[in-house]
């Protein structure tokens, strides 16, 4: 935990540099897919899934090391050959459990977050789940534990592997040449988050194309047809909370109406999209099509508010990298106090970004929070060891978080304020 802490406090602003690059380059070339509104929500979205990661709020019904255990019958010896083995048996692993999230009906809820972006830019690479509470994929790679690959070269690959993934989420790469034949690159990932019918479930490989091209679940990007992004059935939110549970209500209001027993048991492992034909009839869905001019879902802020919500993501990054610097010194339950505080501040500033009048609460609820903490953890968490003034900069800002909700919430202050549109 402590490792993967120290980790991020370097993957996280190397991400958000490149991606505020990305942003830079498409106004330079006057081709900007990188709106701050969908930027603020996808890095919100990648705060709260490494601080659950980073806590540890999963139940890990199988893992790579218990797998290892009981497959194992020999270990390869530390060296390139070994770390090259475990890329490859990681990467095929990925591809399967890719396809697999794409096409079983409660496994897509952990997945479609990712997909949720009605636009395609680095930023959205960072929209990933908080919704795999359990977790048993590991299972895919029992082809490295039989090949003997130890866990802790697992350890080290695996964040390499997940990070690998982030720079081909861009519309300013065209296609690669020979790259194509091999490597997974934007073309080909431009593909597999459009919803386009040609486009749709192709290209589930992680690193190595050659999985979909060898399996039949490869499909070129083409110039007559344009990738339209996001999903069938639209989010129309900002909450990276609401969109990780979108599929599962879908899914538990489908079974609560199906009028069948089977149909209430089997909906949760048919494919993804199926419903019971009864119920798709009494109470239909709003699909969306490539084209279908649906418009896509923005918040037009005003400078005043667009400038708030960076500050309230500047000070939410700040604060969340103290804690993943310090973890060890914290230690526990403050950690997961901490962690408290920081989901209820991401939940608020998105509630914000969406308009609904109830913003104000959780940042009441926020502030409130951070107040007790101050009066248990006054140095907030050992940070006054370093900055004197640690406790009173968190108590004002506890209060600008809420002033700020109270003073956007009111449509009336259009020219400071927002219009979502719904």
């Amino acid at each position: 935990m402590e490792a993967y802490g120290k980790i991020l406090l370097i993957a996280m602003p190397a991400f958000l540099l490149l991606v505020l690059l990305e942003k830079a380059w498409g106004l330079y070339k006057g081709h900007d897919y990188s709106p701050v509104p969908d930027m603020i929500a996808s890095l919100c979205s990648g705060m709260s899934n490494v601080l659950k990661d980073v806590l540890q709020l999963a139940v890990i019904i199988v893992s790579y090391e218990w797998l290892f255990g009981r497959l194992s019958s020999f270990q390869l010896p530390d060296g390139w050959l070994t770390y090259a083995i475990c890329f490859i048996c990681l990467d095929f692993a990925g591809y399967w459990v890719h396809r697999i999230q794409h096409r079983v009906n409660i496994l897509w809820n952990n997945h479609l977050v990712h997909h949720s972006s009605e636009e395609f830019n680095l930023a959205c690479a960072l929209r990933q789940s908080i919704a795999s509470v359990v977790k048993f994929m590991a299972i895919f790679l029992i082809p490295a534990a039989l090949l003997g690959v130890p866990p802790k070269v697992m350890a080290v690959i695996a964040p390499i592997h997940l990070f690998a993934q982030f720079w081909y989420h861009t519309r300013h790469i065209g296609k690669m040449g020979w790259l194509e034949y091999i490597l997974v690159t934007p073309s080909h990932h431009r593909v597999h988050h459009a919803l386009n019918p040609e486009y749709i479930d192709k290209n589930f490989s992680q690193i190595f194309i050659v999985w979909d091209r060898l399996f039949g679940t490869f499909q070129p990007e083409l110039k007559e047809i344009q990738p339209v992004y996001g999903i069938t059935d639209p989010v129309r939110t900002w909450n990276p909370f609401r969109i990780n549970v979108h599929q599962l209500k879908r899914l538990m209001l489908d079974c609560w109406h199906a009028r069948s027993w089977k149909d209430k048991i089997r909906i949760w492992v048919m494919p993804t999209g199926w419903r019971p034909e009864e119920v798709e009839q009494r109470f239909p869905l709003l699909k969306v099509g490539p084209k279908m001019n649906l418009e896509k879902y923005e918040l037009r802020g005003g400078s005043a508010f667009m400038g708030y919500l960076w500050v309230q993501l500047v000070a939410m990054l700040l604060l969340m990298s103290w804690l993943f610097g310090n973890l060890g010194n914290i230690g526990s339950p403050g950690i997961f106090y901490y962690g408290i505080f920081l989901f209820l501040g991401i939940f608020a500033i998105t509630e914000l970004m969406d308009g609904r009048a109830n913003a104000w609460l959780w940042e009441a609820i926020r502030g409130s929070c951070g107040l007790a903490l101050l009066v248990v953890y006054p140095d907030w968490f050992g940070l006054g060891f370093y900055w004197d003034a640690a406790g009173i900069a968190v108590a004002f800002y506890c209060g600008f978080s809420l002033f700020g909700a109270l003073w956007f919430k009111d449509e009336n202050h259009r020219l400071l304020g927002f219009i979502p549109q719904r």
